[in-house]
């Protein structure tokens, strides 16, 4: 699923040729795009409205048009949007035609992917605030935020991240990078982190998230630019998708083992694996005689 670094190296290259523009007409080819919205629903608020500003939040796209008018689209496992492609391009779902005659394609081969209508500024902060955490490339990540956020958690740090009512836009490929850049292992409980480590966590996944962004993103399987380029970040993967590699620190072999559900990679020397405290079975009883076995033939001291 592309994630923050790729949603945000898409808008930056809309932005300049959709903002300004009036969106002429909106063709939806598929209705569970922006179901339970009907189509033609859909179509007949957004046409003929300028698009004043395209921006994001976490994964989500915001098309922002006159009169707090938003369409919020979401690429989901295998969405892409492309700038005047060939008209024969396949998966085509949505087709967004502007004033100046150019064409933006949502291409969908899974159609996972979603396009939301939201009325007024105040519905769009009500939309966001039951879904999305930080912005993690603002002000608001910090590690004193982070611990505050995670206190209490038991669940994986991996876990965590992934979350997007934690921080948003964070997903699996990046969660992987900045809990190595950060020497966590990403079973650790996320409540278990000290103050240094979630200061440690906070700057890695900044820097992480600003380097998938300077690559243009990572192209794994669907990921595209809207000119159909591909990104360039997997090619810096410092952990992910390199089980049985040396670790570019230590040498040691990457692992992958799975962690919130999802295929994880990590170097175990390190971001060294949290030990677990056993404690005695409440079944098993404790020895209260001294434990050491006899010595053979020996026997046990007579009463008095």
């Amino acid at each position: 699923m592309p994630e923050l670094p790729e949603v945000e190296t898409i808008r930056r290259q809309l932005a300049p040729h959709l903002e300004g523009r009036t969106l002429q007409r909106l063709e939806i080819r598929d209705a569970r795009w922006c179901s339970p919205v009907g189509a033609e629903d859909l179509s007949g608020a957004l046409e003929g409205r300028r698009i004043e500003r395209v921006s994001r939040r976490g994964k989500y796209f915001v098309f922002e048009l006159e009169d707090e008018v938003f369409l919020l689209v979401h690429l989901r496992m295998t969405g892409t949007l492309l700038l005047d492609c060939a008209p024969e391009t396949p998966y085509q779902r949505v087709i967004f035609t502007l004033d100046d005659g150019r064409a933006l394609r949502f291409c969908d081969p899974r159609r996972f992917g979603t396009g939301e209508l939201v009325l007024g500024s105040d519905a769009l902060d009500a939309f966001f605030a039951g879904r999305l955490g930080i912005e993690p490339l603002g002000p608001e990540l910090t590690g004193t935020r982070l611990r505050a956020l995670a206190r209490g958690r038991r669940a994986p740090i991996k876990a965590f991240l992934l979350d997007q009512r934690h921080i948003a836009g964070v997903g699996n490929i990046y969660a992987d990078e900045a809990l190595f850049r950060a020497r966590i292992h990403p079973l650790r409980p996320a409540g278990k982190l000290t103050g240094a480590q979630c200061e440690a966590l906070a700057d890695a996944v900044r820097v992480t998230l600003v380097a998938g962004i300077d690559a243009g993103g990572s192209t794994i399987d669907d990921f595209r630019h809207p000119d159909g380029v591909q990104g360039s970040f997997q090619n810096e993967f410092l952990v992910h998708l390199r089980r049985g590699e040396p670790c570019h620190t230590c040498g040691t072999a990457v692992i992958k083992l799975v962690a919130a559900g999802r295929g994880t990679y990590v170097c175990e020397s390190c971001q060294p694996r949290p030990r677990v405290r056993r404690r005695p079975s409440a079944a098993q009883p404790v020895a209260l005689t001294d434990p050491r076995p006899a010595s053979p033939g020996s026997l046990p001291p007579a009463r008095r």
